[in-house]
């Protein structure tokens, strides 16, 4: 990075008692908007996971139910009529 794309230093003796509050202001709301995201994620997950726990359970029943039908094993082949 060159000198001129970093921003300057700051002297806290400089900074006002307003700036100071609207800083802590503008953290507490930052900090707010995480908690809040974090949240939405969380709740994210567990629904995805839920969901996916949903269509493995039906997919590995209706496979369960297919293996047990046996009603195609005895297919054979029809028996050609010979007509005289």
């Amino acid at each position: 990075m060159n000198s001129g794309e970093r921003m300057p230093k700051i002297d806290p003796a400089k900074i006002k008692n307003v700036d100071l509050n609207f800083m802590k202001v503008i953290e507490q709301q930052n900090f707010d908007r995480v908690r809040r995201l974090q949240r939405l994620r969380r709740s994210n997950i567990i629904t995805g996971s839920v969901l996916g726990v949903g269509i493995l359970s039906i997919y590995a029943y209706t496979m369960l139910a297919v293996k047990q039908e046996n009603f195609l094993d005895d297919f054979d082949e029809p028996l050609k009529v010979i007509d005289k």
